[in-house]
């Protein structure tokens, strides 16, 4: 990309991905980004799980009954999760260091989707945290916040049109009710 903005412009969320791998060298990249995010005094909260096994991939997504289908076909996905114990503002550290990776992975070329997990449930009413805590072996004191998917896009999206941005949920120097 050019510039940041024109990135910002450009990255949208992809759900379907080719069956190309992606080298590991933009692999750290991503992961690096995550690693560089910023978190409130510096407590660096954040855990992450990188998960490139195809029947890891499958399994990881059924912990949700609607939305997680891109994880089976991604070539690979990173599980972010966070220790509250660190950081009063845990899930917004974890936020940050995934929309990182989405940023970094869009500069590479490669497609990125977030997956919620915090606050959804499994098929059976499991919390998907639960489920993909069990699953990957994590410890109950780490929350999931999402799960990023990454490969090489197999869809193209129409870049965000600026013109359609909401200003008017912008207000300057005091709330103004905006009709």
């Amino acid at each position: 990309m050019e510039n940041l903005h024109e990135l910002l412009v450009n990255r949208r969320s992809i759900r379907r991905y080719t069956s190309e791998p992606v080298e590991p060298e933009a692999v750290k990249l991503i992961l690096e980004a995550a690693l560089m995010a910023p978190t409130s005094k510096s407590s660096r909260p954040w855990q992450f799980v990188v998960v490139e096994d195809k029947d890891m991939l499958q399994r990881l997504s059924e912990c949700k009954p609607a939305g997680a289908t891109p994880i089976a076909k991604a070539a690979f996905a990173i599980v972010v999760a966070a220790d509250p114990q660190l950081s009063d503002p845990w899930v917004e550290d974890a936020s940050i260091a995934a929309a990182y990776m989405q940023l970094q992975a869009a500069d590479l070329g490669l497609g990125s989707c977030w997956i919620q997990v915090r606050g959804r449930f499994a098929h059976d009413g499991t919390p998907s945290e639960e489920y993909v805590q069990e699953l990957l072996n994590m410890p109950e004191t780490l929350p999931v916040v999402c799960i990023m998917t990454f490969g090489h896009k197999d869809e193209e999206r129409r870049a965000c049109d600026t013109s359609k941005l909401l200003w008017k949920k912008v207000h300057i120097g005091t709330w103004k009710d905006v009709e």
